[in-house]
Order: structure tokens, then C-alpha cells, then sequence
């Protein structure tokens, strides 16, 4: 019988992994990062496009410019905004506003099919249950450093905010299913932060190590929807760590990656599990892949999931690489949306062209979801693009010490 998250076995193999992420967390003496709100000018644009080659998935594509100012209006304001054609992501950030090693954020987001919803059950995705979701809300953050005096920055982050949700039935939900209740969710959420990573595609040099918890509130009651089987939570608490490296051999054109996700939670339903699968990498803060599965196919309460890559080049000029990817989890599904097994593995090449300044990459990837359930078997294939342009970065010349 396969072990339980809760066990003590995977206990012990989730510290076994902490242990090595701390390892390299004391070891990588070369990290160099500054305060907690981006110190970069950035200019980018990101598209990613996943596509099953087995049976019709849930939509997997996201494109959007990110722009990011450091010095925006005054020296120290900082302005960050990722715009898709239908959402908008936006922080404004105020540099040592609360002291010399805290910095203090405004948060808005919102926009269309922001919060769609995509019924998945043993690998079938059911179009007459899943819906469409609008809303948008607002959060105010937290960041202080912790060790001001250290390479390695340490931070504390805390948020809290609102985000309100509505619903619309598609062309193909079943006339006999009632979507949610509109709704206004309320949240915090408090971390703690070693380094960080960018948000590019596959930079040369990552490493993080974080811990979260999140407690999230629906101000309506508990309430019935779809055929009348399924509740949503009036609280939920979400707990979870991160960790990753990323280390490129510059002059050679190896890269090597690494990520650790574990997470728990208490009172999950549907629209507050964990969700695993497809190859989306900037598609949400700490992303769960699983190369060949559908686009958020797996609905977990709780999970550990590890990925990992290697590149190496393909030409001289080390403009051309190949990447070999895998990525992998054990999850505790929530009720009602559970699959025959606990594991679930998936792996792939990817062919990557980066232009000789750097301005611009593309990822062709192939991927097979080993465990994927596909019509009574097991097997899943899926290919996909991945673009970034950058419009030219620099780094501000003041940042927060």
C-alpha cells in the first residue's frame, strides 16, 4: 500500500530534502541580491503554450509584457506590472517607508477569466463542469530585511488583502450545474524569504529557500454548487516550502536546475487545492509542473513535488542547447477529484535557442506524463513553446541596502 503524505516516511524524506536545499544555501557563497522589491529595470514579453496531443485538455497559454522600474516618479518608488490582454497584475512599492530595511507594497489585480475553473477527474477533462471566473482585488505587503549585513538577503514577508470572484457558465457546463455563489475572499499570508529568483526563463543563477502560510476567508457562508455534491469552505489554511537552485557554467553552455515544492493544507476544496501539471514555468509564483499531464490536471490537498533539468549546448557559439527535463510528486488528492495512484511522473527534451545578446529565447519542448491517466491507461504526450523577449535590463542605481 502506498505511504501517506502524513506518515512518517515521507516526513522523514521531506527533511532529508530541506537538508539538501539548506546545504546549498549555506554553501552558494556567491549569490549576490539586494532588497525584496526588484532593484531591476525590466522590459519583458512571455509566452508560453502547452499543447496535449491525447484528448482536449483545459487552455494552457499565457502571454503578457512585464515591466518593472525601480525608480519610478522618485528614487524610491518602484512600479511592477504584468499585463495580458485580458488582466493586469500591478505593485507599487515604496522603498524604506516603514525604515531603513523595510519596504511596503500596494497590490491591485483583476481582470477577465482571472479565476476559470477546470473540472479534471482521472485524466478526463469535464467541460459540463467547469465555468468561467472574472474578478480582482487589492493587498497590501510587507517586506523587511532581516540580515542587512549579509550577502545572503533574509526577508519577511507578510500580505493581506481581498479578491472578489464571479461566475458565468460556458457554452459546454451542463444546464443541470449551478456555478458558485459570487464571492469576496479575504486573506493573509506571511513568509519567510532566503535570496530569491527572477522572473525569467531559466536565468543562470537562482537559489531560494522559503516557508509560507496563508489563511484565506469567504465572508459568505458554506455553500452548495454544481449538482448540489460540492461545498465551498468558509476558511482554508495553506502552508507550503520552496527551494531552488539554478547554476550555469557561462563559458561552457551547461545549466543545471533544481526545485522543491511541499505543501499541506487544512479544509481544501476545489478552488483552494494545490494544482499540478503542464509545463507553464511563469505562469504562477511557485509552479508545479509535470511534463505530459494536462494543464493544472491534479487537484491535491497535500504534495511534495521535485523537477529538475540539465542543458547542454548544441553549436559553438552555445546559441542552440538541449535540455532534458524531469519533474515529479506524491500527492493526497482532494475528495472527489482523486486519481488510482499517489505518483505522478512526467519528462521531456526541450530545444532552446537564445540570440547571441540574449535579447531573445525560444524552448520547443516535448513532454510524457508517465502516470497520466488517458481512457483507462496510462500515458500522456504533450508538446509546447516557450518565448521570452527582453526589451534591455539594468539595475538601479540606488537600491535598498
Amino acid at each position: 500500500m502506498a505511504e501517506s503524505l502524513s506518515s512518517p516516511y515521507f516526513a522523514r524524506v521531506i527533511l532529508r530534502f530541506v537538508s539538501v536545499a539548506i546545504f546549498c544555501l549555506a554553501g552558494f557563497s556567491v549569490f549576490n541580491a539586494s532588497a525584496q522589491i526588484d532593484p531591476f529595470q525590466r522590459h519583458l514579453l512571455q509566452l508560453g503554450y502547452d499543447q496535449p496531443l491525447q484528448g482536449r485538455g483545459p487552455q494552457a497559454a499565457y502571454v503578457y509584457y512585464y515591466y518593472n522600474n525601480p525608480e519610478f516618479l522618485r528614487t524610491n518608488i518602484a512600479l511592477r506590472l504584468a499585463v495580458a490582454p485580458v488582466y493586469l497584475d500591478s505593485e507599487l512599492g515604496f522603498k524604506q517607508l516603514l525604515g531603513p530595511h523595510t519596504d511596503a507594497g500596494i497590490a491591485l489585480s483583476g481582470g477577465g477569466f482571472s479565476d476559470n475553473y477546470y473540472e479534471v477527474r482521472r485524466g478526463g477533462y469535464r467541460r459540463d463542469e467547469s465555468f468561467e471566473g472574472y474578478g480582482g482585488g487589492g493587498a497590501l505587503k510587507l517586506y523587511h530585511r532581516i540580515n542587512p549585513n549579509q550577502m545572503i538577503p533574509l526577508n519577511a514577508v507578510f500580505s493581506g488583502g481581498f479578491h472578489y470572484s464571479t461566475y458565468s457558465d460556458t457554452d459546454e457546463t451542463s444546464p443541470l450545474f449551478r456555478v458558485p455563489d459570487d464571492r469576496v475572499n479575504t486573506f493573509v499570508r506571511a513568509g519567510l524569504r532566503l535570496a530569491g529568483k527572477e522572473p525569467l526563463l531559466y536565468p543562470d543563477l537562482a537559489l531560494e529557500f522559503s516557508v509560507w502560510y496563508e489563511r484565506q476567508w469567504r465572508l459568505e457562508d458554506s455553500s452548495l454548487y454544481g449538482f448540489g455534491d460540492r461545498r465551498v469552505e468558509s476558511a482554508v489554511n495553506l502552508y507550503w516550502l520552496y527551494a531552488c537552485l539554478n547554476y550555469a557554467w557561462t563559458n561552457t553552455g551547461h545549466q543545471f536546475t533544481f526545485a522543491l515544492t511541499a505543501g499541506d493544507s487544512e479544509h481544501a476544496d476545489r478552488f483552494s487545492a494545490w494544482r499540478l501539471g503542464g509545463v507553464l514555468p511563469l505562469a504562477a509564483e511557485f509552479p508545479l509542473t509535470l511534463p505530459g499531464y494536462y494543464y493544472q490536471e491534479i487537484s491535491a490537498q497535500r504534495f511534495a513535488h521535485a523537477s529538475a533539468s540539465y542543458a547542454f549546448p548544441l553549436s559553438k557559439d552555445l546559441c542552440w542547447q538541449m535540455r532534458l527535463t524531469v519533474a515529479s510528486a506524491y500527492v493526497d488528492y482532494v475528495p472527489g477529484v482523486g486519481q488510482t495512484g499517489h505518483w505522478h511522473t512526467g519528462a521531456g527534451p526541450e530545444l532552446t535557442y537564445t540570440s547571441p545578446s540574449e535579447a531573445w529565447r525560444v524552448i520547443l519542448r516535448y513532454g510524457y506524463g508517465f502516470n497520466a491517466e488517458r481512457d483507462g491507461d496510462e500515458g500522456a504526450h504533450s508538446v509546447g513553446i516557450l518565448c521570452q523577449l527582453k526589451f534591455g535590463s539594468k539595475k538601479s542605481n540606488k537600491t535598498t541596502k
